[in-house]
């Protein structure tokens, strides 16, 4: 018996030696569950863990590592929808910061025609608003007193010496426009002609409505002729005067229209650019934009600041639904559609944004085929078979 198990164990030897050592077959592929990716079978069949089919996978594939594959199931449960990338015209809008100020347009000064020193200011406040006509101040004037006098000495020799050779008529509009070059009205010369009589204090009446901005003079003082008594400005207008950097220019619609929000009083009005400062300030690079603003109710103030946000020109570019785009602090991502169900991550760089819609600078190309709803799905599956680290390296590879 021990004879016939040694020359059993030689033949086996021997045949050993001799047989040749065939090569191992390559495997390059395998399959594997989508929803387990963990699963790695060498030929197709249903998933040990859910039972699903098995998908292949090439071992050289190395797109699958940065890729969701899913199931037509779970395709349909996340409502995961994608568009196709194209261009398209995006009006945008720039925001900036701004400060009410005076229509200088609709701002005077009230001076004195005539020397003479101010006897009495009707309104002494600034901020008081006054209508057209109402009285302003009176002004003792020598030289004025004066000119009243020739006015009504003119007037009577007309009346007595109306035959006589010399033209009085002429005297009289000489002396009646020198009256109103000084500032009297014609309703003031007209009482003086009727009464006669003059008094030594002549009243100025405001020629316009308005509010007080600022006193130059005060009672009791004297004014020099052409001297600045008080500044009166119409408020039912006003300036919102904002800072724009000298890049943002060339996209700024100067002719469009412009949005001016006031959050002191929630009050959004809107109006024009009426002003584009030619001149650039060469230290900070910054330009004036000027928009005027309607202020009927004389709620908005000079000094309150506003935003101001300007239309800018329509721009030919490359577009994405912004429900498309995963934010965070450190980047900004979408998905993509590689093949059947199959979805790869992607970082993007953003441009404009004009209500749902966002413009690509970088990252994505015309054609693309953009995961537009259910990306938080597929980067939650991505996050759940990878890990966050994996997801942060891709980014940043």
């Amino acid at each position: 018996m021990k004879f016939i198990l040694a020359v059993t164990m030689f033949f086996m030897f021997v045949s050993c030696k001799t047989k040749k050592q065939e090569p191992a077959i390559a495997v390059d592929h395998y399959y594997t569950c989508s929803m387990h990716p963990q699963i790695h079978e060498d030929k197709p069949g249903k998933c040990p863990i859910c039972g699903m089919t098995l998908i292949e996978v090439k071992n050289n594939d190395t797109s699958m590592e940065d890729a969701v594959v899913l199931s037509d199931q779970q395709v349909q449960l996340g409502n995961i929808r994608v568009d196709t990338m194209g261009r398209g015209k995006m009006e945008s809008n720039t925001v900036l910061n701004a400060t009410l100020t005076l229509d200088e347009t609709k701002s005077m000064a009230i001076s004195s025609r005539i020397a003479g020193r101010i006897d009495k200011l009707y309104f002494k406040n600034a901020g008081d608003y006054l209508k057209k006509g109402d009285r302003l101040y009176d002004l003792y004037s020598e030289s004025l007193n004066n000119a009243k006098q020739e006015y009504i000495l003119a007037l009577e020799k007309e009346r007595v010496l109306d035959h006589s050779i010399v033209d009085f008529r002429q005297l009289v509009e000489s002396a009646r426009n020198k009256l109103l070059l000084w500032g009297m009205n014609a309703g003031q010369i007209a009482e003086l002609e009727k009464t006669k009589k003059t008094t030594n204090l002549t009243t100025f009446y405001s020629p316009l409505d308005g509010t007080i901005t600022g006193f130059e003079s005060h009672e009791g003082e004297y004014v020099v002729e052409g001297g600045t008594i008080l500044r009166l400005t119409d408020l039912s207008s006003l300036w919102a005067e904002a800072q724009v950097y000298t890049s943002q220019l060339s996209g700024i619609d100067i002719k469009g229209k412009a949005r001016v929000r006031v959050p002191d009083i929630g009050k959004e009005s809107e109006g024009r650019i009426e002003l584009v400062n030619p001149e650039i300030n060469p230290d900070t690079r910054i330009n004036l934009v000027r928009i005027s603003i309607a202020n009927k109710d004389n709620l908005l103030k000079p000094g309150m600041n506003a935003y101001v946000t300007l239309e800018n020109r329509a721009s030919d570019v490359l577009t994405i639904p912004s429900s498309a785009v995963l934010r965070n602090e450190k980047y900004n991502t979408v998905w993509i559609q590689t093949g059947h169900n199959t979805y790869k991550m992607v970082h993007v760089t953003l441009g404009k944004e004009d209500g749902e819609q966002l413009e690509i600078i970088s990252g994505l190309k015309e054609g693309d085929v953009v995961v537009t709803n259910g990306a938080y799905l597929i980067n939650s599956e991505y996050i759940l078979r990878n890990g966050t680290g994996k997801e942060h390296d891709m980014i940043h590879m």
